[in-house]
């Protein structure tokens, strides 16, 4: 089994964020990048059938030189090879052309992305792939198994869970749950130096419209102050419930 994991390189977490030329850029100085956490997910259940089943996982991402010591992570953790193309991804519809076009002439089995990246929460660029491709597609996918051709999913739905079956070729959003946190890997020291050895290799990118443009960005307003009221004033806790919380 071929497998194809999309991997987005985004801001840890914990960065503080700026934006730049009146908020229309984001601004990456001090900035630390990592695996897109619902990539990393799929990546380490990748690895599963790696080890379990023989497969062979590639990882793939669109973006400049600076997505590489991304991609040689993924490589560390164990993808036997990885593919960068070569462009900004700046646009959902431009991202899943290029990755399309990676998967078509790669001739993956399974194509595990992330259902959204943790940066810009777009959320669109699997369900595209599929479309684009015309593949079979499961989102927010939380269990999956396979078995020759065959696959059974798990996957969540508003105020549940759904399991499915399916058959491969298969495009799949996931996301936390299908693996568990204790089982996301580590990079060994081992994993590091065998990386520098694995195959990267650079796409050019192929023609696709650029459909939308980021115009602002805005950061949340601050916290107001919190306001202690007394346990013994019910009416001004109901006053600022209704008139500055407005919550009742």
């Amino acid at each position: 089994m071929k497998i194809l994991v999309c991997i987005s390189h985004v801001p840890d977490t914990t960065s503080k964020i700026n934006f730049t030329n009146g908020d229309s850029e984001f601004d990456t100085n001090g900035v630390q990048y990592v695996i897109n956490p619902n990539d990393e997910f799929g990546l380490t259940r990748a690895i599963w059938f790696q080890e379990q089943q023989g497969a062979n996982v590639t990882v793939v991402n669109v973006g400049g030189p600076d997505t590489e010591p991304t991609l040689r992570k993924a490589l560390a953790i164990g993808a036997n090879e990885a593919i960068r193309v070569n462009a900004n991804p700046t646009d959902g519809f431009f991202v899943a052309k290029q990755l399309a076009e990676v998967i078509k002439n790669g001739g993956y089995d399974l194509v595990i992305a992330g259902k959204e990246s943790l940066d810009y929460n777009g959320g669109m660029v699997p369900g595209m792939i599929a479309g684009i491709l015309g593949s079979n597609f499961l989102n927010s996918c939380t269990n999956l198994t396979v078995d020759g051709n065959n696959v059974k999913a798990v996957r969540e739905i508003d105020g549940g869970k759904e399991t499915v079956s399916t058959t491969l070729p298969l495009i799949i959003g996931a996301q936390k749950g299908l693996v568990e946190e204790k089982d996301l890997r580590i990079p060994n020291m081992r994993g590091i130096m065998t990386a520098r050895t694995k195959a990267l290799t650079i796409l050019e990118p192929v023609d696709a419209a650029i459909n939308t443009k980021a115009v602002k960005f805005e950061k949340p307003a601050p916290k107001s102050a919190v306001k202690l009221i007394s346990a013994d004033n019910l009416d001004e806790l109901v006053n600022l419930l209704h008139n500055e919380a407005k919550v009742i």
